[in-house]
């Protein structure tokens, strides 16, 4: 193997994202061959014994990136102190080690949710710079007005910030209740809940059906399955954004 740079490493190893692998280094938490490593440094992990807090890195040859409809009422943590349900527990427990969640989904919602051993992976998904669209469909309560969906779409103040725009399109009218279709660019703790109940119409059912083009499908409620790397891997292909932070 080539050299690379030892957090793209570390990273790559499920460790962590680039980020955080950056800030043990500058902290001297990375050695390389018994030396202190410097940011910046790079190593050959064929040749080269690479160690974070002193234990040897070790590649993991086969990533894993799972996609699971969550269910309602489960936790996307990896453990709760509250002993709730979570969403490693509808995996078998073989398959547990090392995975972690790809952003979240709030406990009532239900959907689509990444779960990965691949820090880069859920860099690119979760840092807003990337711009990963999100995909809902959303039962609201009532018939909102154009000018209701309208403010939605331009984005409204949550926490004295602004939400960014967003796609929503009635999908469904029924005498008490309208389907919706929400697309967003962003995530902040149950953002599509929030600025319905501000607008007058409470979400009675929130479902995620798409993160970054991959559809969540007929897959079942509760049951997961594998992505190959040829679904994930363009994520990770995709050059650095040109613009700002958003």
């Amino acid at each position: 193997m080539t050299r690379q740079r030892l957090q793209k490493l570390i990273a790559a190893a499920g460790l962590c994202s680039r980020r955080t692998a950056e800030a043990w280094i500058e902290a001297g938490r990375v050695n390389v061959d018994g030396q202190v490593a410097s940011l910046g440094d790079q190593a050959d992990p064929d040749s080269q014994v690479i160690q974070v807090d002193g234990r040897p890195l070790c590649p993991r040859r086969e990533p894993t990136v799972l996609l699971i409809n969550k269910p309602p009422g489960v936790i996307s943590t990896c453990r709760d102190p509250r002993g709730r349900s979570t969403v490693l527990d509808l995996l078998p427990r073989q398959l547990r080690q090392g995975l972690h969640p790809v952003g979240r989904l709030d406990a009532d919602s239900r959907g689509a949710l990444l779960l990965t051993d691949q820090g880069e992976l859920t860099l690119r998904l979760t840092h807003p710079r990337f711009d990963h669209a999100k995909t809902y469909r959303v039962w609201v309560d009532g018939t909102p007005l154009n000018t209701s969906l309208q403010r939605w779409r331009q984005g409204v103040s949550l926490d004295g910030t602004r939400t960014r725009s967003a796609e929503v399109r009635v999908l469904q009218r029924r005498s008490e209740r309208t389907l919706l279709e929400v697309v967003l660019l962003e995530g902040r703790n149950r953002q599509i809940r929030r600025v319905a109940d501000l607008l007058g119409h409470p979400v009675l059912d929130l479902q995620r059906v798409a993160i970054a083009g991959l559809r969540l499908g007929p897959l079942p409620e509760g049951r997961w399955r594998h992505l190959s790397r040829g679904e994930w891997q363009q994520l990770l292909d995709q050059g650095e954004p040109n613009g700002p932070c958003a």
